[in-house]
């Protein structure tokens, strides 16, 4: 356990000297990379170079100890993209969504002090200083209230809020720095809005409100437990819950299918309704999000920092592009795949075939009536042959608008967690349901 303690870096030219030692480290590993590959008559490209084992390793331990949107970013953009990207940059994105270090006890110490004063102990029965988890922005402590109740109490790193605008900078220049976007790729759409949402996700005061909203919500879903925030004892950078017990969500995938099917179908129907019903999505699918009770089959619902509102005209783009899946109509889907904003006119163009041959496979494994069973990924190879012309035109590059990806990374996060739990669910009638309610909806 002590080795995952690390002080978190909170001055700006600290977490600068972090990049620049970071920079360094990349340029040496390419360097050094390069060298023993021409000395073997190899000509590798630079992105080959950036992705090696021990860069791997370095940018991984970098981003995991600066914590806040550096971490951050790197796991928001970690979708179920593994039969994509490279293996290499697979494996970083997937070591950040577990790799935080713990504040020490000096650190932490500093910060409740700062919150609650020097006296902050005299507010618990009982505060175990040894951390529950940690993530890319805080990490949480369990407690016990003078009147019995047991919370969970989660801090906020020092110098994370301050510290998005450079950090969100810093990590788009590495990106550039490696190779692997474009030049000609426009992301800056993507970062400001990431810094925005970053900003969100580090006031806790408004993390506290979308729990509530969250509950309420849910209220009269027995499938669900959100907790409740304690009001008088959170603030921007320290929020107080009810502590909800919970095992780990990937504890589900040693059920009995049965178990596996009915919670999986709670969270796919939960992010439907997110999407057609409510108009509000908690965007982050990150597993430890989530947290199962095997003795009443319910699902814990944890941090609501990334919560937000769907715009209207996403919910009905998601609309038409699942009513054309569910015609097998090719024509609309690939008009609806534009209006989504998922390919490009300039794609369309120049890869029309490639992606017409996607859209059919795709059409034939997931139209299917009857259970889904997302264990079956034997389509990705034919997704992955025909996509690969499209990947390799770099010039042809895309990213869709920042609403989209947002709500996409919920939505694929959870056939992620599906497809760890082999869930089999009757998937076409669930998005028929879930469609026919929202015309309904935006008819009325």
């Amino acid at each position: 356990m002590p080795d995952r303690y690390r002080k978190v870096p909170s001055a700006r030219l600290s977490r600068l000297a972090a990049f620049g030692q970071l920079a360094g480290g990349l340029a040496g590993g390419v360097i050094a990379e390069g060298a023993r590959r021409l000395a073997k008559g190899e000509r590798p490209q630079l992105s080959s170079l950036v992705l090696t084992p021990g860069n791997v390793g370095r940018v991984t331990e970098q981003l995991s100890r600066l914590r806040g949107a550096a971490m951050k970013l790197g796991q928001m953009i970690s979708l179920d993209a593994g039969d994509v990207l490279p293996a290499e940059l697979t494996e970083i994105l997937s070591r950040l969504r577990d790799a935080a270090h713990f504040m020490p006890p000096a650190q932490l110490q500093k910060v409740l002090s700062g919150h609650w004063g020097p006296d902050w102990r005299k507010r618990f029965a009982r505060f175990d200083p040894i951390p529950l988890a940690a993530a890319s922005i805080g990490q949480v402590h369990r407690a016990k209230l003078h009147d019995g109740r047991d919370v969970a109490v989660k801090v906020q790193y020092p110098g994370v809020a301050s510290s998005i605008e450079a950090d969100v900078d810093n990590v788009a220049t590495l990106l550039h720095f490696s190779g692997l976007l474009p030049a000609g790729l426009d992301i800056a759409p993507l970062l400001s809005e990431a810094k925005r949402q970053l900003a969100e996700e580090t006031d806790y005061l408004r993390e506290a409100t979308q729990m509530r909203r969250y509950g309420g919500l849910l209220a009269d879903d027995r499938r669900f437990v959100v907790p409740s925030p304690i009001e008088e004892l959170t603030g921007r950078q320290v929020l107080v819950m009810d502590f909800v017990p919970g095992r780990p969500i990937d504890d589900l995938a040693q059920a009995p299918q049965e178990e596996r099917d009915e919670a999986m179908g709670a969270l796919l129907g939960l992010v439907l309704g997110e999407l057609f019903r409510f108009g509000f999505m908690q965007t982050d699918p990150n597993f430890a999000n989530y947290r199962w009770q095997p003795d009443t089959g319910r699902i814990v619902l944890l941090d609501f920092g990334a919560a937000r509102p769907v715009a209207p005209e996403t919910s009905a783009a998601y609309t038409r592009l699942m009513r054309a899946g569910l015609a097998d109509d090719h024509d609309a889907l690939r008009e609806a795949l534009l209006d989504v904003g998922f390919v490009s006119k300039l794609q369309l163009g120049k890869h029309r075939v490639q992606i017409d041959a996607m859209i059919a496979v795709l059409l034939a494994h997931v139209g299917k009536p009857g259970l889904f069973d997302f264990a079956d990924r034997r389509f990705v190879e034919q997704v992955r042959e025909h996509a690969m012309p499209v990947f390799e035109d770099r010039a042809s590059w895309h990213l869709p608008p920042a609403e989209t990806l947002f709500v996409q990374r919920k939505v694929s996060g959870t056939a992620l967690l599906a497809v760890r739990m082999k869930a089999r669910l009757p998937l076409r009638d669930m998005v028929e349901a879930a469609v026919s309610s929202a015309e309904a909806d935006q008819a009325a």
